[in-house]
């Protein structure tokens, strides 16, 4: 999932970087005067280079990280970090917040936020690229959060079709915001039921759009883990719209009031 650089003219000054963090590209879009501007670079290093210090503490992959240390029982989580601390709240709250859908705890042995903690390194990412005086975008693997100064503009955000890559299912205009997507269609049956103990069915994909991209991210993965109850669930998500495309190739689409 990219943001469209087409969305405004050709002559809008704009500049795009990519790096490899969390074993998948992240890219950084900036619109506008200052795309340029020595002070956007400098704030994009710093934003790529948070990305990286979560990372290396937690990731479950890294046997150095914090979060491997307390699933191996060598750190007490109240003697972690305050970064892996309130991951951990945060999956507690998403556990609530998804009637247990977003369960950090049943899929792997141990502890494992992996679901939650790219949504919340998008959204710390954003923040220390707010200074940036102009429209920004932090994409990476699904999980998009953009920003626009000027309240009429907006970036042009194309959700991949799961049956072909190469397509485009939907184009979802966004101008200050965030859209989720997870599904099966990149990463494979990565997503549980948590009730069944087993590789979630039913939803192939799901793209939420709402205003945060942490909880975007955690209420597509939890409509992915649901299955097909999902289509009576979104509803609920106040404040959201966005499309589930289910395994038999049909699609639902919603778009929720505040």
């Amino acid at each position: 999932m990219t943001p469209d650089l087409t969305s405004t003219t050709a002559a809008t000054p704009r500049r795009a970087w990519v790096e490899h963090h969390m074993g998948m590209p992240w890219s950084i879009h900036v619109r506008g005067e200052a795309a340029h501007d020595e002070l956007t670079a400098r704030l994009v290093a710093q934003a790529f280079a948070e990305v990286d210090r979560l990372d290396a503490l937690l990731s479950p992959f890294r046997a150095d990280s914090e979060l491997s240390r307390v699933r191996r029982g060598e750190l007490e989580l109240p003697d972690a970090g305050p970064e892996l601390r309130e991951v951990e709240r945060l999956c507690r709250t998403a556990l609530a917040r998804t009637l247990g859908w977003f369960d950090a705890w049943r899929w792997r042995d141990g502890f494992d936020p992996t679901g939650l903690v790219k949504g919340w390194a998008v959204a710390r990412a954003a923040r220390i690229l707010e200074p940036v005086a102009s429209d920004v975008a932090v994409d990476a693997g699904g999980d998009l959060s953009a920003r626009c100064v000027d309240p009429g503009s907006t970036w042009l955000v194309g959700v991949e079709d799961p049956a072909d890559r190469t397509r485009l299912l939907a184009t979802i205009p966004v101008g200050t915001g965030a859209v989720a997507t997870s599904g099966t269609a990149a990463r494979g049956s990565h997503i549980a039921d948590p009730r069944a103990g087993r590789a979630a069915t039913g939803v192939r994909q799901a793209t939420v759009v709402g205003p945060s991209i942490l909880w975007a991210d955690v209420f597509a993965t939890a409509a992915v883990a649901q299955g097909v109850a999902a289509v009576d669930r979104v509803h609920d998500l106040h404040g959201t719209s966005g499309v589930l495309v289910l395994d038999d190739g049909s699609t639902h689409a919603w778009s929720n009031p505040v």
